[in-house]
């Protein structure tokens, strides 16, 4: 019987080396995040590995994985500690080594292997890892999957079995990009600034996008993982402004920038504009709306309302569903309806049949957008950028607020805003026409200007984002007041970035 995890030990200590430490706080409701050394140890990571494989036998699942890792100085150590849980629990495991998230996605068909774990912790400071797992290709595990893993993890009921082995396939990164480039090839002259924030995606996307056909600018592109310039996060202002100097230095058509482990996309025009990844998503959903009148589309809370009002996702007969923030939630909802594709406002897109396979994948999201200006030869990024109706959005913004009381935090900001409504109360002379309640609180002026107040499914953190179809201002006054609210609780910190 393997020992059961305990919460918590001291580094460098007989007992730190002999039992395995898991805070339960890591497991997230899509993914699983720690920090490494502080939060979980290796004997953790096998525990998990044992967790994983018996929760995908519970589940009935054919014991096949696909096992990849990001760069990061420790995550080959705790890929071959997850690896040797993995088959202890009679995991069948076949390793692609140093991958991106989404190239661990398409093992799961390129190598008919119905399950996968990726250790990354995306672009979450050095020192944090995690595991993006699944048993059901294409999607990946959420809060039920992952509350079954946590108990059988944490309550030691990890069960070994006979059939484990292990199998590493060499080159398969070549296997990926070949992939994604069949058939695929722009035309038109593009100069492209490839940023990657010294995340993993610097070892794969500038030579893909090379190979499309396009000359490449990287930025950041060496690997390094302690992120020296900026986290790999194309929501983060600091790799967008990074992005948008290169952009106006080089003269460049566009700017693309990946996340940590290139599973997102972020975009900059040919004129040094940052493009929220949300209006990206109106942008793609106009382009891939002509090619597939009618299509239906999903998108998180976050996003703007521009999905629901644009006149010409209307005019194509668009439909958009809003639903909740993360990777596994709008992965799972886009297969449910049978949606064209998926987009959130961190720049996670899932791209569905035809255009790929249901599955977030930052490079693909860069050939759409390649893609895009390829079939609108006489117009810039900033052309289809301006031809876009103009709202005022804030960027993601964060505040830290501990694991342990973050929801509390949120019930509090909706418990206000129903009673807001219910009293028909509002702020700067509009009233609530409407709280969405699928993820945190959305609620919607009679104006259209909205909030949003949610708790970060894999950081100690709030999230808050802002927008209006009115103007600037309005956008200010909305945050004040979800601010004011939020302010209610002392526990709730500074913000990663603001207004």
């Amino acid at each position: 019987m393997f020992p059961v995890p305990v919460a918590r030990l001291l580094p460098n200590t007989a007992a730190y080396e002999s039992q395995p430490m898991v805070k339960p706080t890591g497991f997230r409701e899509y993914d699983a995040r720690w920090l490494f050394e502080k939060e979980i140890n290796l004997m953790g990571v096998q525990a998990l590995g044992i967790g994983i494989g018996t929760l995908v036998h519970r589940l009935g699942v054919r014991p096949d994985i696909v096992v990849g890792h990001d760069f990061r100085g420790y995550s080959a150590a705790i890929k071959y500690a997850l690896i040797a849980g993995l088959m202890a629990s009679g995991m069948r495991v076949k390793d692609i080594g140093l991958a991106l998230s989404p190239m661990a996605y398409f093992g799961q068909f390129a190598l008919d292997c119905p399950c996968v774990a990726m250790v990354t912790a995306s672009h979450n400071d050095n020192g944090w890892t995690g595991v993006k797992m699944g048993a059901n290709r294409p999607m990946t595990f959420g809060p039920e999957e992952m509350g079954a893993l946590r108990d059988i993890v944490l309550g030691g009921e990890g069960e070994m079995r006979e059939g484990g082995a292990y199998q590493f396939i060499s080159g398969f990164a070549e296997t990926y990009i070949a992939d994604l480039l069949k058939d695929r090839r722009i035309t038109r002259p593009l100069k492209v600034v490839a940023a990657c924030g010294n995340g993993t995606a610097g070892a794969f996307a500038p030579q893909m996008l090379e190979r499309l056909g396009v000359e490449v600018i990287p930025l950041d592109a060496e690997l390094d993982h302690t992120f020296p310039r900026y986290n790999p996060n194309p929501e983060d202002l600091k790799m967008l402004h990074a992005i948008a100097d290169k952009v106006r230095e080089t003269g460049a058509d566009v700017g693309l920038g990946f996340d940590g482990d290139g599973d997102r996309c972020g975009v900059v025009d040919n004129e040094g504009e940052e493009i929220f990844a949300d209006k990206i998503g109106v942008m793609l959903a106009r382009d891939l709306g002509r090619l597939h009148p009618g299509a239906r589309f999903v998108v998180d809370v976050k996003s703007t309302v521009l999905f629901a009002t644009d006149p010409v996702l209307q005019g194509l007969g668009v439909q958009t569903d809003y639903w909740k923030t993360g990777h596994s939630y709008i992965k799972r909802r886009v297969k449910e309806l049978g949606a064209l594709a998926g987009f959130e406002k961190s720049g996670h897109f899932f791209f569905n049949t035809p255009v790929g396979r249901g599955y977030d994948d930052g490079l693909l999201t860069a050939i759409a957008v390649l893609e895009m200006l390829d079939r609108n030869p006489v117009r810039s990024m900033a052309d289809l950028y301006r031809a876009v109706p103009r709202t005022w959005g804030s960027p993601t913004m964060s505040a830290k607020c501990a694991d342990e009381i973050k929801y509390g935090v949120v019930d509090d900001a909706i418990a206000r805003f129903k009673a807001m409504a219910a009293a028909g109360e509002g702020a700067d002379g509009h009233g609530i026409r409407d709280l969405n309640l699928v993820n945190g609180v959305r609620c919607t002026m009679t104006d259209g200007t909205w909030g949003l107040v949610r708790a970060s499914s894999n950081k100690p953190e709030i999230v808050v984002v802002v927008e209006s179809p009115v103007s600037d201002a309005r956008k200010h006054e909305m945050f004040r007041l979800v601010d004011g609210i939020l302010r209610l609780r002392p526990e709730v910190g500074d913000y990663n970035q603001t207004l």
